[in-house]
């Protein structure tokens, strides 16, 4: 089996990290996971016993100076992983979960250790909403899917967040810097980012982020809610196979080593198999 790390940095973000801990942790070992908290005025919870937790420097700036910086910091730190005993390394953000698709009957680390992986592969991206109406308030204590069963497929969250060499990433995990990106089949990166009303408001209310002026991106980016909520949804085996040849051939001008999508907007019902793995 390869050795498989997991990475990431947080500010204010106990609820996303607590999953990420629990999911990670279970499918990889505790003591693979490192994480490190964007401020010393943070705190480590205790659920992050036994993890490689650090509290590390603010690092300021306007969004996209502050995006920009954590992910530098990121790829360093990962690139000494990959020079030291680790095969692959994980870079999400803590509301990120990179899952398989429960049919292969595989988990995650062996999953990952039976694919070839030359400088990197991305999941599929699915951004989870929330259908007003349908879904009530979410329980942290339930598994996430077991309340959330539609999502957005989106180019945004088809990220190149697994490498095997040492690289740099581009801001949020979206590309690798001089390298191209592989989509693998039955692998899947569900955001939770703006799956819930209550806590896209509580996000709006974080003076941390309101100070380095996420206001915008957060309100822009919580649209994921109402596609969940108005569009109809598709079959997810059908439209998942679809999005992933898309996103392979189609390149947004601007980024020749991001994924496109012609600027569809399908939003899928995500299976029942998927309920209990997060």
């Amino acid at each position: 089996m390869k050795r498989i790390a997991a990475i990431t940095m947080v500010l204010n973000d106990e609820f996303y990290l607590k999953k990420w801990v629990e999911y990670y942790g279970s499918n990889l070992g505790k003591e693979n996971l490192y994480i490190y908290f964007d401020g010393m005025d943070q705190e480590i919870p205790s659920f992050c016993d036994g993890t490689n937790a650090f509290l590390h420097e603010k690092i300021g700036g306007s969004v996209v100076k502050s995006d920009k910086g954590r992910v530098a910091f990121l790829s360093e730190k990962a690139s000494e992983l990959l020079a030291g005993e680790y095969d692959l390394v994980i870079g999400t953000d803590a509301d990120e979960i990179i899952a398989v698709d429960p049919k292969t009957g595989k988990t995650l680390s062996e999953f990952l250790s039976g694919i070839r992986i030359k400088t990197s592969v991305s999941p599929l991206g699915l951004d989870v909403g929330q259908r007003l109406g349908e879904e009530g308030d979410i329980d942290a204590d339930s598994p996430f899917l077991s309340q959330r069963h539609y999502a957005q497929l989106s180019t945004r969250y088809t990220k190149a967040s697994i490498i095997a060499k040492p690289c740099r990433w581009g801001s949020g995990f979206h590309r690798l810097k001089g390298h191209n990106f592989h989509i693998v089949k039955d692998l899947y990166l569900f955001h939770f980012g703006y799956f819930d009303q209550n806590k896209l408001q509580e996000r709006l209310s974080d003076s941390d982020r309101l100070a380095q002026g996420w206001e915008k991106h957060i309100r822009k980016r919580s649209k994921t809610v109402g596609y969940t909520t108005d569009l109809p949804a598709r079959d997810f085996d059908r439209w998942t196979k679809l999005a992933r040849a898309l996103q392979t051939v189609c390149r947004p001008p601007y980024a020749l080593n991001k994924p496109g999508m012609l600027q569809m907007k399908i939003v899928v019902r995500i299976p029942e198999r998927f309920q209990e793995i997060v």
